[in-house]
């Protein structure tokens, strides 16, 4: 049974003698000035602070807020990618995150190679790994390419790899950054297909996204997200009402 509980969460990320480093502490003027001195040596972005959620099986969840907001970090700690600088949080069930589709994959390796590097970084052992090889080279139509390394390739059959990948296990919770285009046309409706299969199948889906009709058509409660802090949790049309009239009195 797939399950997220977050306890008053934090995710904060230093910046060591941030005094000199000025083009960095601009270019954190997109995250809306969230900047703590902690010590005169050290600057840390507030990415997410006190955030709690319980999310259980069924739940369809979509992220919104501006950018900056922390919808991405907080995917990332969902996927384990990043951990609480304080609070705890607690996931069960196997996930399948395709905010960092790439993340374990060697360009300097082959295609074959890399599916085996990703798969087991997805929790496969090496046999299932080999196991699941063949039908994830099907999937992604690269044939021969798959020989050579995959600095070779272009963006889309990258990309096209990557998902083929990622979608050759079935998880209890599966985690977005916006919905996936891959590849040309024919291979993009294959793609939808096959991640509406995974997204019906599975207990948990939460959904970052700036499109109002794809949130709409895929879940069921909204997350509003603000400067790294919840701003308010609830049924669809609710939250999005007051994030709109929110950002038209901007």
């Amino acid at each position: 049974m797939a399950h997220i509980l977050l306890d008053q969460v934090d995710v904060h990320f230093p910046i060591h003698n941030a005094n000199s480093l000025s083009l960095q502490v601009t270019l954190l003027g997109a995250l809306n000035d969230k900047l703590v001195t902690r010590n005169r040596h050290t600057t840390f972005v507030e990415a997410l602070n006190n955030v709690s959620l319980d999310l259980r099986d069924g739940d369809r969840v979509g992220l919104i807020g501006h950018n900056g907001a922390g919808k991405t970090t907080l995917l990332r700690l969902l996927a384990g990618v990043y951990t609480p600088s304080s609070g705890t949080a607690q996931i069960d069930g196997k996930i399948s995150s395709f905010t960092d589709m790439t993340l374990g994959m060697d360009p300097e390796a082959s295609g074959w190679a890399n599916i085996i590097f990703r798969c087991v970084f997805l929790g496969m052992s090496f046999r299932e790994a080999h196991a699941a090889a063949p039908g994830i080279a099907e999937f992604s139509e690269l044939g021969e390419f798959l020989d050579l390394p995959v600095r070779t390739y272009s963006s889309g059959m990258f990309l096209r790899l990557a998902f083929a990948i990622s979608t050759s296990i079935e998880p209890e919770v599966i985690l977005m950054d916006e919905m996936i285009g891959a590849g040309d046309a024919r291979f993009l409706a294959r793609a939808q297909q096959r991640l509406a299969s995974i997204l019906a199948k599975a207990s948990i889906m939460v959904l970052a996204s700036h499109q109002p009709n794809i949130l709409r058509a895929f879940c069921s409660k909204l997350i509003w997200l603000e400067k790294g802090r919840v701003r308010r949790i609830g049924p669809f049309e609710e939250v999005y009402g007051a994030y709109l009239e929110a950002s038209e009195a901007e």
